[in-house]
């Protein structure tokens, strides 16, 4: 986290926040940053005409509140992403939070091995190089 960020609560379903987990644990980073690159992947398709489930995930009960720190660039496009949204489905976000949630839960609506390999793609990750930074280390006595 820097220490400009700005700290946010989504809400997510049980599943939703499970799968998020397991994503960045997978990616060998934290929550927020798959939350910010989520974001930066789902917010074109949100603002030039979303999906025909947009309403539907903003009524969904997402009973999980879940802290992330985003960059204040990003976190400053959250209230347009709340109006857009609000334009699109005809239903309004809450709060530009809620707005951040539902962009999240309708990334996370994809399947989880294609998001997998979105974040590997994303960051370049090696494989074989987490592995040999991660081998066992003998125990010191």
């Amino acid at each position: 986290m820097e220490s400009d960020e700005v700290m946010l609560a989504v809400r997510l379903t049980t599943a939703d926040r499970t799968l998020l987990r397991r994503l960045a644990h997978g990616h060998r980073g934290d929550v927020s940053e798959v939350v910010a690159d989520a974001l930066l992947d789902v917010l074109p398709f949100l603002l030039t005409g979303g999906t025909p489930q947009l309403a539907d995930e903003l009524r969904r009960f997402a009973p999980c509140a879940v802290t992330v720190w985003l960059p204040p660039e990003l976190a400053e496009l959250l209230p347009a992403l709340a109006d857009r949204m609000a334009e699109l489905s005809g239903v309004r976000p809450g709060s530009p939070c809620e707005a951040l949630g539902t962009a999240v839960r309708l990334w996370l609506r994809q399947d989880p091995a294609r998001l997998a390999a979105g974040l590997r793609t994303l960051h370049h990750a090696d494989v074989r190089t987490h592995h040999l930074h991660h081998r066992a280390q003998p125990v010191a006595a």
